[in-house]
């Protein structure tokens, strides 16, 4: 939550993840918090869906 509110209005950040934000509540342990930083991280954002097969093991 720190490094989300240093960054608000002043850089940009770039966030990765597997997981679907509507589990984000599920995987921390305080939903608060959980609201908190989405609500962060989702103000003002652009959400970029990648689509296709996973190139996770393509050598």
């Amino acid at each position: 939550m720190k490094i989300v509110e240093e960054r608000y209005y002043r850089k940009s950040t770039i966030v990765t993840y597997q997981l679907r934000i509507e589990a984000w509540h599920d995987a921390m342990q305080d939903p608060t918090l959980a609201d908190a930083i989405l609500d962060q991280l989702v103000h003002n954002a652009y959400k970029v869906e990648l689509q296709g097969e996973s190139m996770q093991f393509v050598r």
